[in-house]
């Protein structure tokens, strides 16, 4: 599962991009209880949610031509401008180039070569979320793609990922773990084909909850609405898929107990 001490190719921060950010501070405050607090005017509206004054996720306005409210995920990297290069060279599509974000890091956006997008961060002052893999927490990322063994190569080239196949109800699945350390232990997310086409490639992000069914009824209490009814998965959890006021996706899990 996910920690906070991140290395290369680890998830280490998520931030929602909203056409209305004062409405969705206000949706996941009620859904989560999360807290909201302003970077500070020089930001661009761009904040933190937090838990017990814990940084748990960010939030900012849209900020690119034509995109969609979405939730980005963030990628550890030591090196900003070597892992853009590489993702060119891979096959992929550098949406922002490297910038300095004042000293907290150096980040990008990409665009996978099946279509998702994504982010990178090189560290500053701020290395990533500070709290994960908790209630109400950041708990597991999800790649959907219509050719996942064509696109895991490309983030295998930029981060050196790991794979081994999972069973799971109707797909081939794909759990992935970072380079270094135990295998299952280092694993973050996971990675599956595309399966409705009304829908483009893309990462989902998936929230530790204690009770997914609670979650959907906030959630849809709040001007939410239901992309798929919480179910349960054998030897994973209960999850449910949601999607906020203003359209972004993500996804709730309330863990299987371990044992």
């Amino acid at each position: 599962m996910l920690g906070t001490q991140f290395t290369k190719g680890s998830p280490c921060w998520i931030d929602l991009g909203s056409p209305d950010t004062e409405a969705a501070a206000a949706f996941y405050t009620a859904v989560f209880g999360w807290e909201f607090r302003s970077a500070g005017p020089e930001a661009g509206g761009y904040g933190f949610f937090q838990q017990d004054g814990r940084t748990v996720a960010a939030l900012g306005p849209l900020t690119e031509e034509g995109a969609n409210s979405a939730w980005t995920v963030y990628f550890h990297t030591p090196d900003a401008d070597a892992t853009a290069k590489d993702a060119e060279s891979a096959g992929g599509a550098v949406r922002l180039r490297p910038i300095d974000i004042m000293d907290a890091g150096r980040a990008a956006a990409l665009t996978d070569p099946g279509g998702a997008r994504f982010a990178i961060w090189q560290p500053g002052t701020t290395k990533g979320l500070d709290r994960t893999s908790s209630t109400n927490t950041l708990v597991w990322v999800e790649l959907h793609t219509p050719d996942p063994e064509g696109t895991l190569a490309f983030y295998r080239t930029l981060f050196g990922w790991r794979t081994a196949e999972m069973d799971a109800p109707g797909m081939k699945y794909q759990v992935v773990s970072t380079a270094d350390g135990d295998q299952q232990d280092a694993s973050f997310g996971g990675a599956a084909e595309l399966q409705d086409t009304n829908e483009g490639p893309r990462w989902i992000v998936y929230f530790d909850v204690e009770d997914a069914d609670a979650i959907v009824t906030a959630a849809q209490g709040n001007g939410g609405s239901v992309l798929m009814p919480a179910a349960d998965i054998p030897d994973v959890g209960r999850i449910a898929w949601l999607a906020d006021p203003s359209g972004a996706a993500f996804a709730v899990l309330k863990p299987a107990p371990m044992g």
